[in-house]
């Protein structure tokens, strides 16, 4: 059957159900956050990627794209700046968690047994893997023992060759990445017209102490919301993490979902 849109929202209830009520259908659900990336870039970047990477796989392995989770757990001060910073809008973790065990039930109510979660925010990872836990709980319960569900965040496919020509002067880690050379990249590639690459603040990589504070102490996070900095980025650098974790995705799925 040839489908209108990747996008489940988008189809019609018939031939949604007609396209996952056998389980060979897999469902990709991104999830992101509302969260600040500094003063060139908009509030819902992790929305917007790990949706059109998630677009790009469905594309390649014949899956279906769910309507993503706009808002995400706290932003952490050492990897997101922290949740006190204007525009960052953020859910508890139990909320978090129980809204994503609802979905993924719901997806294996309607026939559903091949999920993937495509995380876009870091501070979402351990809340993801308890909504899966619960969820798989509750339908075991029910008698149903056939879902299998990969987590993953497009970052982690970003292998060592792709490093050293995305920094070249050397890499910081991811932990220090937000709002910087990786998301501006791959936004200035995808949605050029929400970059405003003439506001960001070029600053060095935010420093911390090997411990955490709450609440938290703002003058620990740079003053643009930035951990990074933004000036190296490119549509270039852009292209090539499209690439890399649309490839290393695609390749992850099809080895878990055949």
């Amino acid at each position: 059957m040839s489908l209108s849109s990747a996008f489940a929202s988008e189809l019609t209830w018939p031939d949604y159900d007609a396209a996952v009520q056998n389980g060979q259908t897999p469902i990709l659900i991104p999830i992101g956050s509302m969260e600040q990336h500094g003063h060139h870039m908009p509030l819902h970047v992790d929305v917007l990627l790990p949706a059109e990477f998630a677009r790009r796989v469905a594309v390649e392995i014949g899956a279906l794209v769910a309507p993503p989770f706009t808002y995400g757990y706290k932003s952490h001060q050492k990897s997101g700046g922290g949740n006190h910073l204007p525009g960052t809008t953020s859910l508890d973790g139990a909320t978090l968690v129980s809204a994503l065990k609802d979905v993924v039930k719901e997806f294996a109510r309607h026939g559903v047994r091949k999920i993937c979660l495509v995380n876009g925010h870091f501070e979402n990872s351990w809340f993801i893997v308890e909504g899966i836990d619960l969820a798989l709980r509750e339908l075991r319960w029910d008698g149903v023992t056939d879902v299998k569900v990969v987590v993953l965040s497009y970052w982690d496919f970003v292998h060592k060759e792709a490093i050293e020509k995305l920094y070249p002067a050397g890499f910081q880690g991811w932990d220090v990445e937000h709002g910087g050379v990786l998301e501006t990249s791959l936004m200035l590639a995808l949605y050029p017209h929400l970059v405003q690459l003439e506001r960001a603040v070029d600053h060095p990589a935010a420093t911390f102490p090997p411990y955490d504070v709450y609440p938290v102490k703002p003058e620990w996070t740079p003053s643009s919301g930035t951990l990074s900095s933004p000036k190296e980025a490119s549509v270039e650098k852009g292209h090539i993490l499209l690439d890399v974790c649309t490839e290393g995705i695609v390749n992850a799925l099809r080895a878990e979902f055949g």
